[in-house]
């Protein structure tokens, strides 16, 4: 099929169909969903060589992971993220260009990229609350777009976002309306600017209804199981222990879930907690009915609207940065309840 056919089958003109695949912005998201879909559906491949060289791009766009985040390639938050990203850039006829770097090499290489114009834009992962690439980039004649945003930096390059901060005070904020004043928050590493606005939710939620912030409470790390299970387990050993527990991913949740059963603890009624949930491909909270109570926000979306906001940059490279900020759900689940009610003596 090709794109006169294309357009044909849609009832539009071989313009706007050119338009949607490519990402500009005065194209109706309906309209981009709808030619997308057709696009997949009729196996449309744009020539990516022929349309390379009459644009004069590269058709690619980057992804720089450093070497000191390779594990995140097995992330499935990071897995979803790229599949949807994928998505975007086939239909536009783009081929996704990954490069695995020295955390040290990380500035020489995003310099080559632009000088070599290997890629016609780039998405930077995981920023940090001072990220240093960010400035770079922005000397680069090179479209960017951030996946987060960086607190240290004024807010003036593009960006996708989720709105962390406040949907970690609308989780906290649940659960003191549940009735908890103990709530243990289990965070990432709080370099990162995600889990340092997640932690400034979780703060402004206990200082509104005049909660102490409890320091023993308070843990960040790697977001694995077991900073989930090993932290948690000795909070509830502690001779004042948390009746609810935050905690920043569902992976995390897993290991808080594992320590109060090691302990008799029935989640929901004995211990509570509220976790973010990215609707995971491959680790799903629930079937018919969410595991969790949950922030919840898609990181397949995301990837494709980075994908799409930055495609459209680079059709379109004037005028000011798109930037987009979304909030996340609060999902219902089976793991929050009342606080429960102290023994009397």
């Amino acid at each position: 099929m090709n794109l006169k056919e294309l357009s044909e089958l849609l009832n539009l003109s071989q313009t706007t169909v050119s338009r949607a695949l490519n990402g500009y912005p005065e194209v109706r998201d309906e309209t981009r969903r709808r030619v997308i879909e057709a696009a997949e559906r009729h196996n449309y491949m744009p020539n990516t060589r022929a349309k390379g060289l009459a644009t004069g791009r590269s058709m690619s766009i980057g992804h720089v992971i450093p070497l000191s985040k390779k594990h995140e390639i097995l992330n499935p938050i990071f897995g979803d993220f790229i599949t949807g990203a994928s998505e975007a850039y086939v239909a536009a006829g783009y081929d996704l260009v990954l490069s695995l770097v020295p955390d040290d090499d990380q500035a020489a290489h995003y310099r080559s990229l632009g000088a070599k114009n290997n890629v016609d834009g780039l998405i930077l992962h995981g920023p940090m609350v001072n990220d240093s690439r960010i400035p770079l980039l922005q000397d680069l004649d090179l479209p960017f777009l951030v996946h987060g945003r960086a607190s240290g930096w004024p807010e003036d390059y593009a960006y996708f976002d989720m709105n962390n901060r406040r949907a970690f005070e609308r989780a906290t904020r649940h659960l003191i309306e549940l009735g908890h004043r103990r709530i243990a928050f289990v965070n990432g590493r709080e370099e990162m600017d995600f889990a340092h606005r997640r932690r400034l939710g979780y703060e402004a939620a206990l200082a509104a209804s005049a909660i102490e912030p409890d320091p023993w409470l308070m843990v960040s790390g790697d977001m694995t199981e077991s900073l989930g299970a090993e932290s948690v387990a000795r909070m509830l050993d502690a001779p004042d222990p948390p009746t609810a527990v935050l905690a920043s991913s569902i992976v995390i949740a897993l290991g808080v879930e594992r320590a109060a059963r090691a302990r008799g603890l029935t989640v929901g009624r004995d211990l509570s907690i509220i976790t973010h949930d990215d609707e995971l491909s491959y680790l799903p909270n629930g079937r018919d009915e969410p595991l969790f109570t949950a922030t919840r926000s898609s990181v397949r979306e995301a990837g494709r609207r980075c994908a799409e906001m930055l495609l459209g940059r680079v059709a379109n490279p004037g005028g000011p940065p798109p930037q987009e900020l979304v909030e996340a759900d609060l999902i219902l689940g089976r793991s929050t309840g009342p606080a429960p009610k102290k023994d009397s003596a």
